[in-house]
């Protein structure tokens, strides 16, 4: 039968994180800031129901009955930028639908500043970048609207750059996010980590006071009466609103597509069809680049039928792994006291849930590398 030895999996990428000269890239979904306490979409969408009233929850379940959360906040979007004064969509005219955007994005910021959030996790992940000493600065993707990162990042003395310059009122620069090395002008040295938030956060918001509409990062989470910019809509409207996010999707795109470049992937449902395009198109486009998919439960289909035909995207769970196209259970060592719990405990490998990930992460920058690399295993 054929097996994925964990070993000889773990082995492989902690060299692969060892070799300097890789460019290194996280991206992280939702299931990362869950690992940590806060409530991930599915529940965020659930407690919005609970808090939402009147004309206005009723208007929230009609259009989730078929939509998840995003799916929703995207439609409300087109609905703001098409409808006329007097036109009526999902029975909301362009008022009520930026009326009940601002009720939901609040509840969000709610939902997700005011919980107390194990910050363990991510302070391991912040300490690995804080010691990582790549030639090339580590980038951090993530669709999460808290700002668990940046605490942690903060917390290890990290400094980053997110594609905003200042503090309180913070402005977006296009350039400088744009910027490779041969930017002296604007690049930034290595050693700032770079952290691009794809889908906004609870602390940006629309300046209201500039001729052309633009974002801001405030220095704390936007207030009451404010709308908040978190994921935005892919309707092509108003080009100057959507402008932030466009640079940060086409930021990854590039990222992807850097040669040499390790990508690793935890926490992320792989439900965004945009965000899954560019992964797979640059799987396919640069085969001597690698994806790493770390899942907690099952292989979503779209990500094992693209696994099973690229032998550099590999997918990490508790039980299986598609591994150089193959996929198998997987195969520990006689005695698991031999591997570290966060790789394998109980037949199981733990790098699917991201606390046992950057467990491994933050090891990983100061111990040395295992010695071995590959993965697949014959047991007769």
């Amino acid at each position: 039968m054929i097996t994925h030895d964990v070993a000889l999996f773990a082995g492989g990428l902690s060299a692969k994180l060892a070799t300097r000269s890789r460019h290194v890239c996280a991206f992280l979904g939702a299931g990362t800031s869950k690992a940590c306490g806060l409530p991930d979409v599915a529940t965020l969408q659930s407690r919005i129901l609970s808090r939402l009233e009147g004309s206005q929850l009723i208007a929230f379940k009609r259009i989730t009955s078929t939509r998840n959360l995003e799916q929703a906040l995207t439609r409300l979007r087109r609905i703001q930028a098409v409808v006329e004064v007097d036109d009526v969509v999902d029975g909301l005219n362009g008022a009520q639908a930026i009326d009940l955007d601002a009720s939901i994005c609040r509840i969000i910021i709610d939902e997700l500043t005011n919980v107390k959030a194990d910050l363990e996790p991510v302070g391991r992940l912040a300490a690995w970048v804080a010691r990582a000493d790549y030639a090339k600065p580590v980038e951090l993707f993530t669709v999460n609207y808290d700002t668990l990162l940046e605490q942690a990042l903060e917390s290890q003395g990290v400094p980053y750059f997110d594609g905003f310059i200042g503090t309180l009122k913070a402005r977006f620069r296009t350039d400088m996010v744009e910027a490779t090395s041969d930017d002296s002008d604007v690049w930034l040295p290595s050693f700032y980590a770079r952290l691009w938030k794809l889908h906004g956060s609870v602390n940006w918001t629309w300046d209201t006071d500039a001729s052309i509409s633009q974002v801001l990062r405030l220095g704390s989470v936007i207030p009451a009466g404010a709308l908040a910019a978190i994921f935005p809509s892919d309707a092509k409207y108003e080009e100057s609103r959507r402008m932030p996010f466009v640079v940060l999707q086409d930021r990854m795109r590039r990222a992807l597509n850097e040669p040499e470049t390790l990508f690793l992937v935890s926490g992320y449902a792989w439900a965004d069809e945009h965000l899954n395009e560019l992964i797979f198109d640059a799987v396919a486009r640069r085969p001597r680049s690698e994806v790493v998919a770390f899942c907690f439960a099952e292989i979503p289909p779209s990500l094992a039928e693209k696994a099973l035909t690229a032998p550099n995207l590999q997918v990490i769970t508790q039980q299986e792994a598609i591994i150089g196209g193959i996929r198998a259970p997987w195969s520990g060592p006689e005695k698991e006291t031999t591997l570290p719990a966060d790789i394998w405990e109980n037949n199981r490998c733990n790098l699917g849930d991201f606390a046992a990930l950057t467990t491994f992460l933050a090891r990983s920058s100061s111990g040395p590398a295992l010695v071995h690399s590959g993965g697949v295993s014959i047991e007769n």
